[in-house]
């Protein structure tokens, strides 16, 4: 007789007790580099360089599918560059080799970037027809000028467009990303963005300070690149917590802002520290307790060369201090007991005095067993971190 199908309580079961893992893919491909932008791009590829990358990641997940069995896949994400540049063939391409390699939950978020202006209607509709079932949009602001500035080619009308027609097409769990610090900003500019950006309802907001990374037009520009002071930003992210969460949107991580039940699953096991894979260039990868990466040689990729190019296993001094590091991101922050479960070692033993003065200055938390920033805190973090934890 054929095989039977699994049933809803086989499938149930599978992604109960089986451990789970996360799937990233990077798509590289641009229309056109932003000023800002310091990752992984190449803008204006050609149809033969897009079809043997995603070759290249068709075998890579044939190969990850074997060494993965036993696993299931609970999260998937195609992040870039511009991942709905892909023809949707491409597209189609990938997801399939997916599902033919992996054992996926039933309720796996499948999540996808797009900038606005690169999918139409039926591009949406193709790709909840494939499985895509969120969304993450990347508005940054709704000012024409602060648009221009970060070189974006596209419009607030174009963005509105976008997000329309995805809705149209079905996609109920839509994230759009903003930006503060912008060249030329201001506070009434920055509020004007979120009021316009919550008006449409997404379920999901990230908001970002800007950072000027060396090597982009950005690091170029030096002190000629006129931006929001600190202060100025500081009230722009203050602004950003209480005016997002006032309009019912929950701040669950440092930059991050979700409806009830609409957090980023995929994004939450980085900062839990759960296992995923990166696959394509420049993608990283925590596995069984390793991290590795890939260079950004695509043409390396695409023939087939091993290009990870760094790699490292993470001692018991190190996945501690990791852990502390990424909890702090999220507003659960560390968990006492499970702290200790997991280390076999008090919190307290470890970073008690050294979060102490930051507890009785305001900027930490200490309440019903956890540890966690408070709002300005979250402003501070990365510096109040790399003080206690020493990076």
């Amino acid at each position: 007789p054929p095989p039977r199908a699994p049933s809803f309580w086989d499938n149930f079961k599978r992604g109960f007790y089986m451990k789970k893992l996360g799937i990233y893919l990077h798509i590289p491909f641009c229309v056109q580099k932003c000023l800002y932008c310091d990752f992984c791009s190449f803008p204006r590829c050609d149809g033969e360089t897009v079809s043997r990358y995603v070759s290249a990641l068709c075998q890579d997940i044939d190969r990850w599918g074997d060494r993965c069995h036993g696993r299931v896949v609970d999260t998937v994400y195609f992040g870039g560059g511009t991942p709905t540049l892909l023809p949707i063939a491409e597209f189609k391409r990938i997801i399939s080799s997916i599902n033919k390699n992996f054992s996926l939950t039933e309720d796996c978020e499948i999540s996808c970037e797009c900038n606005p202006a690169t999918a139409s209607f039926d591009y949406f509709v193709a790709l909840r027809t494939a499985g895509v079932n969120r969304l993450s949009i990347g508005l940054q602001s709704t000012d024409a000028e602060e648009l221009r500035a970060l070189g974006r080619i596209h419009s607030f009308e174009d963005f509105k467009s976008t997000f329309a027609d995805a809705r149209r097409a079905g996609f109920e769990n839509i994230s759009l990303d903003l930006m503060y610090g912008i060249p030329r900003q201001t506070l009434d500019s920055f509020e004007r963005t979120l009021r316009e950006a919550v008006a449409l309802t997404p379920e999901h907001i990230s908001a970002y300070g800007l950072k000027v990374e060396e090597g982009t037009p950005f690091g170029r520009m030096g002190e000629s690149l006129i931006l929001p002071d600190e202060d100025e930003e500081f009230e722009m992210y203050m602004l950003c917590s209480e005016y997002l969460g006032k309009m019912g949107y929950t701040k669950y991580e440092i930059s991050n802002f979700s409806r009830k039940g609409h957090e980023s699953r995929h994004n939450l096991r980085y900062w839990r520290s759960e296992d995923y894979i990166g696959l394509g260039v420049s993608a990283h990868s925590y596995f069984d307790g390793v991290r590795f990466a890939n260079s950004r040689d695509i043409e390396g990729y695409v023939c087939g060369r091993d290009i990870v190019s760094e790699r490292s296993e993470i001692g018991s001094d190190e996945q501690m201090t990791e852990y502390v590091m990424l909890r702090m991101r999220l507003a659960e922050g560390v968990n006492l007991v499970n702290f200790e479960e997991r280390f076999g070692v008090g919190f307290n033993d470890i970073y008690g005095e050294r979060f102490s003065r930051y507890i009785d200055s305001g900027y930490v938390i200490k309440k019903d067993g956890k540890i966690a920033f408070s709002d300005r805190g979250f402003f501070l973090s990365n510096y109040i971190l790399s003080d206690i934890l020493d990076f």
